[in-house]
């Protein structure tokens, strides 16, 4: 926990500081919603295919989904999502005129989440 995964157009590949973004998003996590820093985990799924609208030209989409165990308030969760935009601000700057529709969302996991590690 947290479970972190975040989606992004193909079109944003060379324009998306992967890396640096799970960094500073990490950060954010441990200190808005007191995770552990070795407990944080972010998946990066590269979307082929986006459609915007009518349109598939010219729109590029992230969207970052957080799971955290319950137990947040509300008031955490949407400090959370909004350090998410700003960060998404900072590491994903789109060329060639792409429009960015960037979203995030914090979600309790279910009771039955369970975890090993090796």
């Amino acid at each position: 926990m947290p479970q972190i995964t975040v989606d992004y157009s193909a079109t944003l590949a060379d324009d998306f500081d992967r890396p640096a973004f799970a960094r500073a998003l990490h950060g954010a996590v441990v200190e808005i919603a007191a995770a552990k820093p070795p407990a944080c985990k972010t998946q990066f799924r590269r979307t082929e295919d986006t459609t915007v609208g009518p349109d598939t030209e010219g729109h590029a989409v992230v969207h970052v989904t957080l799971g955290l165990l319950a137990g947040r308030t509300d008031e955490t969760k949407a400090r959370l999502t909004e350090a998410v935009l700003e960060l998404l601000r900072q590491h994903v700057k789109p060329a060639g005129g792409l429009a960015l529709h960037a979203s995030a969302e914090v979600r309790d996991l279910d009771p039955s989440y369970r975890k090993f590690e090796n």
